[in-house]
């Protein structure tokens, strides 16, 4: 199309053009020309948020459901700093997305103006690209750019300023048609050396994680580990990366891992890292693993190669998105590992998932993980950061990718967007919202969202009256002195019904399963509060034996 129309128009014809079917936004003055074309665009859902962090979670949760970039819209100044949250996960999280940026007019820049930032300086830390679009005639370019750069290699956020002015502007544009993903496939010799390093290795174990998984490439893994027996743990806040009732499954890193399980990573002569970026959290501090693992062989397989090398050293470094590699692992030759680790590691993972009654709890969590198991089995499990989602990690039984979004950045307040995103995405599949206290209270607003577009979500808040993991660690460090981590709640199923969801308070174990199943019953968005005791801080451990310690 090249007939005259404003930069706002051009903007949603080629954000349809590139495949967007949904935009999350709070709305701006900044940007009126764009919502002004979306009102006459009837393939894309415009999601209305309450605050900006929910919008960024959103279209983060979003890009992680699809593969494709998650859309928001903000304005300028504290909407652009309110989204910045999202930015960061996303890029953490290595999940494509795109936040457009309504900005002050190309003549007010530089004065300090109404809410004025320097956006691409501002978001170039944050972001895998950060720009500002000056001309009206060039917006095709630039949304194409976006999208390629969003999804290939590592995925992550592209961040884009708009002035106000700009999107104004009448001019003639060429649109641009989307390009086919571009796909990388393992290179042979690299493959090859892989072979031969697994058939020498006495202990090997692999670890998945990273972006680019779905479920067929998982599947695909699955086959190739079970028929070489070889164990695959998964990263932090990956458990979907693998089928976990695969019998090569093994469990997940992170927090609170199973101790036998990690030993065995540790014990491991090799470790195949397959488009983990084995980060902080899963290798506890780059302790598990170290950057020189010395007695260790690394072979590390990441579809961008900028990440191969960049903290570790690999023995074997192989640039290929999950299904190529996988494909091409599963068609090799590689014969049986020794020993059979991967049945032995499989039920040590069976065992450490499965909850036993705690004795002297009012509320055992570990109790309700079961009974959601039993009921909801396949569901979406949304959390954001805080001891409580330790349970669902440890007992949970992750279905195929994607059903876990979680922040691998540990962000808190992401647990409720993200379930609306997925809940919108995926209207067929149960999703449930998991949060604390602190963690419900930091988006708990973007209720009034779910119930607006009809997202019938299951919002589950485990309320302790604290930020439990700062307890923890200020339990462990400064024992019984007690500053800054204790919380006065509300009521939050009365909260909860004030927007316009069914709601339930349970204070007792036997007291879950029967109004988990009139949560289910109903339809709309539904909350059940949980009261905890802030005794209980973790699956593992209690706050007693922490300062005994």
């Amino acid at each position: 199309m090249t007939e005259k129309r404003t930069g706002g128009r051009i903007l949603v014809d080629n954000l349809v053009a590139q495949g967007c079917d949904r935009i999350f936004h709070v709305p701006g003055e900044s940007f009126l020309a764009v919502l002004d074309a979306l009102h006459d665009t009837p393939q894309i859902d415009l999601v209305t948020c309450r605050q900006e962090g929910g919008v960024g979670f959103m279209a983060c949760a979003d890009g992680a459901m699809t593969g494709r970039p998650g859309v928001a819209f903000v304005t300028r100044g504290p909407g652009a700093t309110n989204a910045s949250i999202g930015v960061h996960v996303a890029m953490q999280d290595s999940q494509p997305m795109i936040l457009f940026i309504g900005d002050v007019d190309r003549g007010m820049r530089d004065r300090e103006g109404f809410q004025e930032v320097d956006f691409p300086a501002f978001f170039s830390p944050l972001a895998k690209w950060a720009t500002r679009i000056e001309d009206a005639a060039r917006i095709p370019e630039y949304v194409a750019r976006a999208w390629n750069v969003a999804t290939h290699g590592r995925p992550g956020p592209v961040v884009i300023a708009l002035p106000e002015d700009m999107l104004c502007d009448v001019v003639e544009a060429m649109d641009r048609p989307p390009l086919p993903r571009i796909t990388q496939a393992p290179d042979r010799h690299a493959m090859q050396a892989m072979a031969a390093l697994i058939e020498q290795a006495e202990r090997p174990v692999a670890i998945v994680g990273g972006a680019g998984w779905t479920a067929s490439a998982g599947a695909t893994f699955a086959a190739f580990a079970e028929r070489i027996g070889l164990p695959v743990a998964s990263a932090f806040r990956r458990q979907d990366a693998l089928p976990t009732g695969s019998p090569a499954y093994a469990g997940n890193l992170g927090y609170g891992p199973n101790p036998k399980l990690v030993s065995r990573i540790k014990g491991a002569d090799l470790i195949l890292a397959v488009g983990a970026r084995l980060g902080e959290a899963t290798t506890d501090g780059y302790t598990l693993i170290t950057p020189d693992h010395p007695r260790q062989t690394l072979i590390h397989v990441h579809p961008d190669p900028g990440e191969l090398g960049r903290v570790y050293r690999a023995d074997v470094a192989i640039c290929a998105d999950m299904a190529s590699f996988a494909g091409a692992a599963a068609q090799s030759n590689i014969g049986a590992i020794r020993g059979g680790a991967a049945t032995e590691a499989h039920a040590e993972w069976l065992d450490w998932s499965t909850p036993s009654p705690r004795e002297g709890v009012a509320l055992d969590l570990g109790q309700c993980v079961a009974a959601m198991r039993e009921r909801i089995p396949q569901a979406i499990i949304c959390n954001g950061a805080g001891n409580f989602s330790g349970w669902w990690h440890r007992y949970w039984r992750y279905g195929a990718q994607p059903s876990q979004l979680a922040p691998t950045a540990g962000a808190m307040g992401y647990g409720v967007p993200a379930a609306v995103a997925a809940k919108l995405r995926a209207p067929d599949r149960a999703v449930v919202a998991l949060a604390g206290d602190g963690d419900f209270l930091m988006n708990g607003q973007e209720l009034a969202t779910a119930v607006q577009h009809g997202a019938d979500i299951l919002v589950v808040v485990i309320d302790n009256g604290a930020y439990g993991t700062i307890r923890m660690h200020q339990e462990r460090e400064y024992p019984a002195r007690l500053s800054g981590t204790t919380l006065h709640n509300p009521d939050f199923a009365a909260l909860g019904r004030a927007f316009g969801c069914w709601a339930e308070s349970v204070e007792r174990t036997e007291e879950f399963a029967p109004a988990l199943d009139r949560a289910l019953a109903t339809s709309g968005v539904r909350l059940l509060h949980l009261k905890t005791d802030v005794e209980v801080i973790t699956p593992a451990t209690t706050i007693g034996a922490i300062r005994n310690r």
